[in-house]
């Protein structure tokens, strides 16, 4: 009688290990477990710990519910303004319902990976090169915006889409630094441009003052004698006014007047004359001989 009830506490002591066996599960913490009976999903899902089940009849089906990051492949496309670029992505998503993801979409990672794709040549295609290049974060929330809208519906929410690479041919390589060249050197000449503007507007100024208080151009010329002295010892500055030269400009005769009279002629006997002058008495004899005496008429 003992050894039957032996036998038997030990058989139910081995059912019990099987069924312990087959009807607890384990789930993580960033786990959670959708239970099918008989094929039906069950509403309520499993969080975190032991998780009993009815064996043969229940199945557990455990979901991850940490942040994925996937990759987006590299795409050729072509901008809106004709420009073909080569574009890669990647995207941030994470389960927010384990029942829907489950149930309503096969594979969620290979769904949302096709639908990234196709969100991506079409963002591109919409986009011109500069925008593609310098409004990054604005395309990023329209792209993450064209993912989200079908991924609501599978239970996974889209938290980053970010787009990592733009490969440009090189030939437009070639044209945008000519551009950027070309931009580099019109903000150089308006700047240079700007300055002497300025700085002519100072000089006229610094003229205006010096016109009124003369003083003020000997200071300057003595500042600049400083300077030249400082840096060559053996140069020797000396200020040569400039009214000195207008002085002497005035009392030099004009040009003209010093070849009229280097032009006059000269009388005979050696008496110099003014131009178009002549003594009244002298006369011009009419003829002379070849032999030097008077002819007379």
């Amino acid at each position: 009688m003992i050894n039957v009830f032996i036998s038997v506490l030990v058989a139910i002591l081995v059912l019990g290990m099987m069924w312990l066996g087959v009807g607890v599960r384990i789930v993580k913490q960033f786990e959670r477990g959708v239970v099918f009976r008989f094929g039906q999903v069950r509403p309520e899902v499993r969080g975190p710990g032991l998780a009993l089940i009815v064996p043969i009849a229940d199945r557990l089906q455990k979901v991850n519910m940490q942040i994925v990051t996937m990759p987006v492949p590299v795409q050729d496309a072509i901008t809106r303004d004709n420009v073909t670029v080569r574009v890669d992505a990647v995207i941030y998503f994470r389960v927010v319902d384990p029942v829907r993801v489950i149930v309503n979409v096969q594979d969620y990672e290979s769904a949302i990976r096709q639908v990234a794709l196709a969100s991506l040549r079409s963002i591109i295609g919409k986009s011109d090169l500069d925008d593609l290049l310098s409004n990054r974060e604005r395309l990023n929330q329209g792209l993450e915006l064209m993912i989200d809208s079908p991924a609501v519906g599978w239970g996974v929410h889209i938290d980053r889409v970010e787009i990592k690479d733009v490969v440009l041919p090189d030939t437009m390589k070639r044209s945008m630094s000519r551009q950027a060249e070309a931009e580099r050197e019109r903000r150089s000449r308006v700047i240079t441009a700007e300055g002497e503007l300025q700085a002519s507007q100072k000089l006229a100024q610094a003229a205006t003052t010096m016109a009124v208080q003369p003083a003020a151009l000997q200071l300057r010329l003595l500042q600049t004698v400083v300077e030249v002295a400082a840096e060559k010892n053996s140069t020797l500055v000396l200020p040569f006014p400039v009214e000195l030269l207008r002085f002497l400009e005035r009392l030099t005769p004009p040009e003209t007047d010093r070849s009229a009279d280097q032009a006059a002629p000269a009388l005979p006997g050696g008496v110099p004359t003014s131009a178009g002058q002549l003594p009244q008495d002298t006369r011009i004899p009419d003829q002379i001989a070849p032999n030097g005496a008077e002819a007379g008429r």
